[in-house]
């Protein structure tokens, strides 16, 4: 378990290793690094999701310990449900590295449906096992545009520090 520590509360998440050993393992080793730490929920979108693990205050990218981009687990069978960890990544369905979202509803649309560049979402790779509610406060933030990027939170919700339990 991963707990995550925010100026908005706590919430932990359970990585799920036998389903998506490799993004479970990248996530973990940022975690133990203490990359996100200091890094904002930078992207709210209430009805589907909240987004963080790569900005920090000043919308600048954290790049400093960043790691190579890896591959998408998204055939795992696991489903973008509330609740579950999923890795951001671009059009580049293999560009994930270090932020990843939390979804907020059931979103199936992100969900694998083959190996094409259109058709492999976005890989689950855990869940909010602790602290839902949490999750569910930093949605109901009100959002700006700030340097380029549209729903930004008005006030920032930084992640202070990430606890490996």
């Amino acid at each position: 378990m991963i707990k995550f520590h925010t100026n908005k509360g706590t919430f932990a998440i359970e990585l799920d290793f036998d389903n998506a050993p490799n993004t479970a393992a990248n996530f973990e080793q940022y975690a133990k690094d203490g990359f996100f730490e200091g890094t904002l929920f930078h992207r709210v979108i209430p009805g589907f999701m909240v987004q963080g693990g790569g900005l920090l205050p000043g919308m600048e990218n954290k790049m400093d310990g960043q790691r190579a981009p890896i591959k998408n687990e998204a055939n795992n069978g696991l489903k973008n449900v509330r609740g579950s960890l999923a890795m951001a990544r671009t059009m580049d369905p293999h560009s994930a590295t270090n932020q990843f979202f939390i979804n907020t509803v059931d979103n199936g649309f992100l969900d694998f449906k083959s190996e094409t560049s259109q058709g492999w979402g976005y890989a689950v790779f855990g869940k909010v096992v602790e602290g839902m509610d949490i999750i569910d406060a930093i949605e109901k933030v009100e959002t700006t545009s700030r340097r380029g990027h549209s729903d930004v939170p008005a006030e920032d919700i930084i992640i202070e520090r990430v606890e490996i339990i």
